[in-house]
């Protein structure tokens, strides 16, 4: 590994590792090297193209190096260095839970575009959680909004915790609750969101790609991927305000179940969203 030094050698390095990679997508190898060794120097992406020349200490070396070989076993960029970027915010991660995906900003864009002239501070709950990404997307957008998450995880509420004194939004209430079970019986929300698991236990994609790094607690659930949509479908009505909202993220061929899920318990204007794929993402509907 003797020619291997500078920034511009090790990006060439772990560029045509991961392209001769089976286990990888082709067109992300340039993306997962630079993420990796913007990580190793705790620089920016812009400093590896401006320093291609700079030299990595035998630390960074080493670093890099086992880097790759844990990309190469198919373990995602996020849970390698320990963050990943949601709605412009930087979030540490772990696999205790999902990694944010760009896709369920759509869920926070619907959520900030339907309540844009909302003249009173309205109350969030954040079901499921994890890293605390939607939650605190939101309170970073609206910081007088009173935002409550929570997550089955231990883990994953110390985590939400630590990104919500990161990112300075500690204004967020986030507690352990198995779904609504640790939500006052009489507390009412305006809007209530989640991204709950909605794979089936027999998706041959729970074998691919991230998802196999991923937590199947948070990824599958029941009744072809929707029992925890029902259910939260169903529960939600007891802590709804009056007009109270309500959006779910779900698979891109369960949206007309969401609908119909949503219409039997008696949500009205029922609206799906498409994710940037433009396929359909998350659903909504209002309690009247």
């Amino acid at each position: 590994m003797s020619e291997l030094n500078t920034i511009e050698q090790f990006l060439a390095h772990a560029k045509n590792c991961f392209l001769r990679s089976e286990n990888l997508d082709k067109d992300d190898a340039k993306i997962d090297a630079r993420a990796l060794l913007s990580a190793v120097v705790d620089k920016p992406l812009s400093y590896l193209s401006t320093w291609p020349e700079k030299h990595l200490s035998a630390e960074q070396s080493e670093l890099m190096l086992s880097f790759i070989e844990r990309r190469l076993k198919g373990e995602p960029v996020a849970y390698i260095t320990g963050k990943r970027e949601f709605w412009s915010l930087e979030f540490f991660v772990a696999p205790c839970t999902l990694i944010p995906r760009a896709d369920t900003e759509t869920l926070v864009e619907a959520v900030l575009d339907n309540n844009a002239d909302a003249t009173n501070d309205l109350s969030v709950l954040d079901l499921g959680t994890g890293t605390g990404a939607i939650a605190l997307a939101l309170a970073s957008e609206q910081p007088h909004w009173q935002i409550e998450a929570l997550d089955f995880n231990d883990e994953a509420v110390l985590l939400a915790n630590n990104n919500a004194k990161h990112l300075q939004l500690s204004q967020v209430k986030i507690y352990q609750s198995d779904w609504f079970s640790a939500v006052a019986k009489d507390k009412r929300f305006d809007v209530i969101v989640s991204n709950p698991p909605y794979i089936d236990e027999n998706d041959t994609h729970l074998t691919e790609g991230d998802l196999r790094f991923e937590p199947k607690s948070a990824l599958v659930a029941n009744g072809n991927g929707l029992s925890d949509i029902k259910h939260i479908i169903d529960i939600s009505r007891q802590h709804l305000a009056v007009n109270g909202q309500l959006y779910l993220e779900h698979g891109f061929e369960q949206h007309l179940q969401v609908q119909q899920l949503l219409s039997d318990y008696g949500f009205k204007q029922i609206q799906t969203f498409t994710d940037f794929g433009g396929n359909p993402r998350i659903t909504m509907g209002y309690l009247t």
